[in-house]
């Protein structure tokens, strides 16, 4: 078994919920796991460890709380076109990262949106849990990824970048940039 299907191994049978194990280039072990309609509490608590930039990041307004609408939105999810992803500390104990992907009704095109817990930023989450989510768009069958991001969010886009996105202006926003990716195709 490869290393990297090692980071991978599948928790069904420790956790009773599927998910997966993800291992950064900094060795913090990330356990990752689709988010169900009844991680609403969890989220809302997740979400007061956010700082206020990254909310702002996250929701491309400035917002000092996730309203409970928005946070429905994120968990109440069809599982297809819309898949939130719930990444946890090693043990289980503590949500330290959120994903969230939104694909079109053709499934050939899709949005990624990443928010860390501030005391986990710098252990290579946000890498390792877009590479995750990209893998997981492309098996669907996505074609491109993006995201949007405020050009301020230096750290997100150094890392887009690092995973091989490209950065375009987005004419009617000078605030913000576009950063896509073309995918390949995955079995």
């Amino acid at each position: 078994m490869t290393a990297q299907t090692q980071s991978k191994i599948r928790l069904a049978n420790e956790t009773g919920q599927r998910g997966e194990q993800l291992t950064t280039r900094s060795g913090f072990v990330l356990r990752v796991r689709a988010v169900t309609d009844e991680d609403e509490a969890l989220l809302a608590e997740f979400f007061t460890h956010v700082t206020p930039d990254d909310l702002r990041f996250r929701f491309l307004s400035s917002v000092s709380h996730v309203s409970p609408d928005q946070l429905r939105a994120m968990t109440h999810v069809d599982h297809r076109q819309t898949e939130s992803f719930l990444g946890f500390s090693q043990d289980g104990s503590r949500l330290v990262a959120v994903a969230t992907l939104a694909c079109d009704p053709t499934l050939t095109h899709a949005e990624v949106a990443i928010v860390i817990r501030s005391d986990y930023k710098a252990r290579g989450i946000g890498w390792e849990l877009l590479h995750h989510v990209a893998g997981i768009a492309a098996t669907r069958g996505v074609r491109t990824i993006e995201s949007l991001e405020s050009r301020e969010n230096h750290g997100a886009i150094d890392v887009e970048e690092d995973s091989g996105f490209r950065m375009e202006a987005v004419a009617d926003d000078p605030t913000v940039v576009r950063v896509i990716k073309t995918l390949t195709p995955r079995d």
